[in-house]
């Protein structure tokens, strides 16, 4: 070893020849992974083909081969390609929930696992924007969310009053793209009470109304995650307490948000747990979808409802609404600031 002579070559490296250039394909994973919201990466790469097919509009057409190595990405590699850029761009309540009692005898805890194989069935529950004062008053974000596709829907309100969660939840019922066949809230008191149950158990379609058992909140679990990827990663842990926020945030609620939440953001479904020996192990679908493509490939949905669809999600481009979701928060805390006297956000 000593008497080796000097400028020798080095060492070869081992395994596989390296076939992504990360100068090559960052610029372009670099821009859809930050305007799809920094999906994790077995959610990208599904998403990657409409991903990629809007950018080249966009943008210029990319060429056949760095075409082809990007859809044939694994999830392992789009971490390590993406790992220079994660670090420069993080991620951008408490609980207010009280257990009511007026209509506990009458509106059942569930018996049992939800069942999400028909589509219809609906959790639902209330967000908090109080900061970490609960006392006085301020906004509240409804999110009412399908077992079955995971199709999400919010609207905000002021307080939590009756007849203010009333109208927000029949504004959604009318809007959303499936008849309620069931529905299922949290164990609070906007939910058990009066005017609520006679609208659910008092129309002609009457379905199924039961709540969670207080305290668990496993039981409204398609829901409670909901609250956190679809408010609190939106619009942070702020406390909202001027009225004139909640149209600003139900427009953008009401148009970007669902539609680039529910057309264009993959995600996983549980399909069963098993139980093996003392672990439990949980089996979710092998291809994350979104909630729109679960309603195309479900056969218990007309066509008619289907071809609808279609027409809407053709009209969508993901950047075009990200960046519109990005104009909107941008004023929507300009406005915040100018109220509170605080500098704006960024």
């Amino acid at each position: 070893m000593l008497h080796r002579p000097l400028g020798g070559r080095g060492r070869k490296r081992s395994g596989p020849k390296i076939i992504y250039d990360p100068a090559e394909r960052l610029p372009v994973l670099k821009l859809v992974w930050l305007a799809s919201d920094q999906l994790c990466r077995k959610r990208l790469k599904p998403a990657l083909p409409e991903w990629l097919a809007h950018y080249e509009r966009r943008t210029a057409p990319l060429t056949e081969a760095v075409k082809k190595k990007l859809l044939a990405i694994s999830p392992a590699q789009l971490d390590r390609v993406l790992q220079p850029v994660r670090g420069r761009h993080p991620r951008k309540g408490l609980a207010t929930t009280r257990p009511g009692t007026l209509l506990r005898g009458q509106v059942p805890t569930r018996g049992g696992p939800p069942d999400t194989r028909k589509p219809g069935s609906v959790e639902a529950d209330t967000v908090a924007h109080c900061g970490d004062i609960t006392a006085g008053d301020y906004v509240n974000s409804l999110t009412f969310t399908e077992r079955f596709s995971g199709w999400p829907a919010n609207r905000a309100g002021w307080n939590k009053s009756r007849h203010a969660l009333l109208g927000q939840l029949t504004e959604l019922e009318a809007k959303a793209p499936f008849e309620l066949k069931n529905f299922h809230p949290d164990n609070g008191s906007e939910f058990l009470n009066w005017a609520l149950y006679a609208h659910l158990t008092g129309r002609k379609m009457k379905g199924p109304f039961t709540r969670s058992r207080a305290y668990r909140k496993n039981d409204n679990a398609h829901c409670e995650q909901k609250n956190w990827t679809h408010v609190r990663q939106l619009f942070g842990p702020e406390r909202f307490e001027q009225p004139e926020l909640v149209a600003l945030m139900n427009d953008l609620y009401a148009n970007e948000w669902r539609q680039f939440t529910n057309h264009f953001k993959p995600t996983f479904k549980l399909l069963k747990r098993d139980k093996r020996g003392r672990k439990t192990v949980r089996i979710y679908e092998p291809t994350p979808q979104t909630p729109y493509q679960r309603r195309l490939d479900c056969p218990d949905i007309d066509a008619a409802s289907k071809t609808r669809r279609r027409q809407e999600h053709g009209q969508f481009d993901p950047f075009a609404l990200k960046k519109n979701i990005e104009r909107k928060l941008q004023n929507f805390f300009t406005v915040l600031s100018h109220m509170d006297g605080e500098p704006t956000k960024t």
